[in-house]
């Protein structure tokens, strides 16, 4: 015998949502993500817009085809508050316009160099060397978004592109392109070939292991899919995130090619910020996986932290 559908009271949290219905009614087996597009419908807005918590304890009600409404606890007359996330971006949109900024900024200053800089003459070797380097770093991302990640979330609020592109635009593209390749940087007078090869060799082994790590990511989601796994391959056995370790080691090379303070200071802040994403992502696996996890003692850097 099937069961009777339940009634879930609806109310907005923060501005009001035009033609938001007061109640809502649904199976209990129906998904969650059938509760959001049945209120996204109702609502005449896009789904991902929307953030749904429990008026019983404030949690987030997940937007997934895997998570039922019975499973969020909610029963008949439950309360749920629905808040306007406003108007979202795809997340591949957004890391191709983020990667976008040092792909137009180095080829343009380092052939500009000319018109930008008094006594410029002939880029040195290293100059022309990361010029070559940043780009594929950043066209090699741009491959991956388009065609290697899947993401688990499909929106972010269009308003945080600005944000989200000023770390590459300006700190990896107009700041580092702007000191590299003047004619008086460290970078032009680099010759030590010891140092430029040894940049060169990480650079390589960084990127080619930053892909296979992602490949390895992207056989644990389906497509258009939001289920998780538990990483298996190159590095995963060391640290939790060795596609962090592999960028990290790239962004060494790209340093020694350079020799510039100013990719130090974007390695740095990177480097963090990787680290804290890669602490977070130890932190779900052990709450998702339980036993089922290996735990890792190193989550970024082998032997170290």
């Amino acid at each position: 015998m099937a069961s009777k559908p339940i009634t879930l009271v609806v109310e907005p949290r923060g501005k009001p949502i035009g033609r938001l219905p007061k109640e809502t009614s649904l199976y209990l087996q129906a998904s969650t993500a059938d509760l959001y597009h049945r209120l996204a419908a109702e609502a005449g807005i896009t789904p991902h817009r929307l953030r749904l918590t429990k008026g019983s304890d404030g949690s987030v009600v997940p937007n997934a085809t895997d998570f039922t409404v019975e499973r969020t606890g909610l029963k008949n007359k439950s309360v749920i508050y629905v808040k306007d996330l406003g108007p979202q971006i795809a997340w591949q949109t957004v890391f191709v316009i983020e990667y976008l900024g040092p792909l137009l900024f180095h080829p343009l200053i380092y052939y500009l160099r000319p018109f930008l800089f008094k006594n410029a003459g002939e880029p040195s070797q290293a100059q022309t060397l990361s010029c070559i380097l940043i780009s594929l770093h950043f066209l090699k991302r741009e491959f991956e978004t388009l065609f290697v990640h899947r993401f688990s979330n499909a929106t972010m609020p269009a308003r945080n592109i600005f944000k989200n592109s000023a770390h590459y635009w300006l700190l990896a593209g107009l700041n580092i392109a702007f000191w590299v390749y003047k004619p008086d940087s460290p970078t032009a007078n680099l010759t030590n070939p010891l140092v430029i090869y040894t940049g060169v060799a990480l650079f390589i082994i960084g990127e080619l292991g930053n892909l296979s790590t992602h490949l390895t990511l992207r056989g644990l989601r389906s497509a258009g899919g939001k289920e998780r796994g538990i990483p298996k391959g190159l590095g995963f056995d060391l640290v939790t995130c060795p596609n962090y370790t592999f960028e990290t080691l790239a962004w060494i090379g790209i340093w020694l090619v350079t020799f510039s303070l100013s990719t130090g200071i974007f390695a740095i802040v990177a480097v963090g910020q990787m680290y804290l994403w890669a602490l977070k992502k130890e932190s779900r696996y052990r709450k998702e996986f339980g036993d089922k996890y290996k735990r890792k003692r190193c989550t970024m850097f082998p032997f170290i932290a």
